[in-house]
């Protein structure tokens, strides 16, 4: 009788859905660098006699309350809410991960340090805390950066501290301390590398909750404001005309909602593609 195969660790590729949400990222961030060449009329140049046009060949997603095109002021939006998904997850990963290296590494008193500030930001809902901040602030993408890099950094530093706690005890970190190599040099070339792959899943996945959170605080008028396009704006400039002009809201809702599921579909892709615990035949 054969026996039977052993079983091998390997990454599964992303499903479907992960592969469409890659290519509907890809497709926004594309238009969104090429917004000057793609847009059809100036971004913020008002036409008062073509307000409220309805969809046509003209105006592919209609007109706003004073006469904007609406396709142009998605895509010129898109730029401003992937804009701030980037620096927010930058800058939220940066301080995190940097924070969880050192706490995860240097274990005992300091890592309770870390631990415990985090905890402090992480005993309010980061939702709340951000409009607390943006309430303080005065209205604008920076402040709307700020608020949510503020609520967002703890969630990285836990996470970068559990896997280089881990990646601390393996023996190759081991025989490198006993060779006397420094603990920054240590963290730098072998605890941070083998830590990012957890981090960068996670970045996937949060993209989507960073652009939704923009766009609240837009929409509550603590986030950009005229004559900046931004999505979570433009929802809220078209909220009442809904029945009567259903194009301006619905189009950069969409977006909003599209560009979220997107980043959701591709992390949980990713998390499935990387996760080791995977096996195959």
């Amino acid at each position: 009788m054969k026996a039977p195969e052993p079983r091998r660790t390997l990454p599964r590729l992303p499903d479907r859905f992960a592969a469409a949400g890659a290519v509907l990222i890809a497709l926004v961030v594309l238009a969104a660098l090429f917004a000057p060449w793609l847009a059809p009329y100036p971004v913020d140049e008002p036409k008062p006699l073509e307000a409220l046009l309805p969809p046509s060949g003209e105006h592919w997603f209609g007109t706003d309350q004073v006469g904007r095109d609406v396709f142009t002021r998605v895509l010129y939006g898109g730029r401003t809410s992937l804009g701030i998904a980037v620096a927010v997850l930058a800058a939220s990963a940066l301080v995190g991960v940097t924070l969880g290296m050192i706490a995860g590494y240097a274990g005992g008193w300091l890592r309770d340090v870390i631990m415990r500030i985090t905890d402090i930001f992480l005993a309010f809902p980061a939702l709340l805390l951000s409009l607390a901040l943006a309430v303080v602030l005065q209205p604008s993408v920076t402040t709307v950066i700020v608020a949510i890099a503020v609520t967002w950094w703890p969630w990285y530093a836990r996470l970068a501290a559990s896997v280089a706690a881990s990646v601390a005890n393996r023996p190759y970190v081991d025989a490198a301390r006993c060779l006397g190599v420094p603990a920054p040099l240590i963290v730098a070339r072998h605890v941070l590398p083998n830590s990012l792959t957890p981090v960068l899943v996670q970045v996937s996945l949060d993209a989507g909750g960073v652009i939704l959170t923009a766009a609240a605080l837009s929409y509550l008028g603590l986030g950009a404001h005229e004559p900046t396009a931004e999505w979570g704006l433009m929802v809220e400039q078209g909220q009442t005309l809904f029945t009567t002009n259903w194009w301006v809201v619905t189009f950069p809702g969409l977006a909003i909602v599209l560009t979220a599921f997107a980043f959701n579909v591709l992390g949980e892709g990713l998390r499935n593609a990387l996760d080791p615990r995977r096996v195959v035949r």
